[in-house]
């Protein structure tokens, strides 16, 4: 099919990062993007955290802050979608600007800081929006940078979204906030676990998953991940975005400061997914985020042990036609290799 985004990209990466999300959003809003083929190939249908998908390609946090367009994604190919990140309170993120194509490197650093509408204004858009159909949603929770108390925060979200969507995401990873990476201390996460544990969820407790930061050192993965099966945590996405900065950076804006995101974290936080999937033993099931841009790179994150993956970053390179391709590319992949499903090609890590 006739794919427009070559024509459309070069001017909108004549706009400031920002402003060129802002229109694509509109033009979301408006139905104005071409649609992507929804025929998926049966050897890509999974099931994550207990939804039926028809595919393991999902929208990752940042795109959709706000719950603006989240119900138009499945359209785009997403098997599912995450919203967020979400604050209690609205938030304006840090100044502008804070956002930075590595166009030479198929990369950005963003240092946005969680700008959103607050939980009030998103509770009231999925409301009245409902689920989408067809695709899993996630929501994704952070604290505000001004919290006194970051774990509050959480529990409190957690309450307001608990019926919203099929899991919630605890952001404990945020290299942007001052409480971003707060819950990095594994002390901390714990207490964060117990008093999630502690509330009354009435009819069902929400899958949590909880999202890493690739920047620890394989001691405090270790202390993470022990901590977070011991809280029995539903899901563990790798990896957020790195404040590390690979020598081979070319962009002319390798050295703002912020989160690095693209094909430069694939290696690195691949190799994180692996080594997440060896700690948990497959006790849960993993979502791989990290530098996603072919079919051949979201093979590569299921065989390290991901049950399903995201992307964000390689849809301001490649368009939403970057979906389609992937999952024509990973089918073909899976058969060649001899795999039924994206479970089992997981679970023979």
């Amino acid at each position: 099919m006739f794919d427009p985004y070559p024509l459309v990209r070069p001017l909108l990466h004549r706009l400031d990062p920002e402003d060129a999300h802002e229109l694509t959003l509109r033009a979301l809003e408006a139905n104005l993007v071409p649609g992507q083929p929804r025929d998926d190939d049966p050897i890509l249908a999974t099931t994550l955290l207990g939804r039926a998908l028809s595919n393991p390609i999902g929208l990752a946090a940042g795109f959709d802050k706000n719950a603006r367009v989240y119900e138009r994604m499945g359209a785009q190919g997403f098997g599912f979608v995450e919203v967020g990140g979400v604050t209690p309170r609205p938030q304006a993120g840090n100044p502008r600007p804070r956002v930075f194509r590595l166009p030479e490197d198929r990369a950005v650093i963003n240092r946005m800081g969680f700008p959103n509408d607050g939980a009030d204004a998103v509770v009231a858009r999925l409301q009245k929006k409902g689920h989408p159909g067809g695709i899993g949603l996630g929501i994704n929770l952070a604290s505000n940078a001004d919290s006194a108390d970051p774990a509050d925060d959480f529990v409190h979200l957690a309450q307001r979204f608990a019926r919203a969507a099929d899991y919630l995401t605890l952001d404990v990873s945020c290299p942007n906030t001052a409480n971003g990476q707060v819950f990095l201390d594994s002390a901390r996460l714990a207490d964060l676990l117990a008093r999630l544990a502690a509330v009354d969820w009435g009819p069902g407790r929400p899958a949590f998953a909880a999202k890493l930061a690739p920047d620890v050192d394989d001691a405090l993965l270790e202390r993470l991940v022990a901590t977070l099966l011991d809280a029995r945590i539903d899901a563990i996405i790798v990896a957020n975005t790195t404040r590390a900065r690979p020598s081979n950076l070319h962009g002319t804006h390798a050295s703002e400061a912020g989160g690095l995101s693209g094909a430069p974290l694939f290696v690195p936080s691949t190799l994180m997914l692996s080594r997440v999937r060896a700690l948990t033993g497959g006790r849960v099931p993993l979502i791989g985020v990290g530098g996603i841009a072919s079919g051949a790179d979201a093979y590569m994150k299921i065989r390290a042990g991901a049950s399903a993956v995201q992307l964000y970053t390689g849809l301001i390179y490649a368009g939403t036609g970057l979906i389609t391709r992937i999952k024509r590319e990973l089918a073909v992949l899976l058969r060649r290799d001899g795999f039924a499903s994206v479970e089992a090609a997981a679970a023979a890590t």
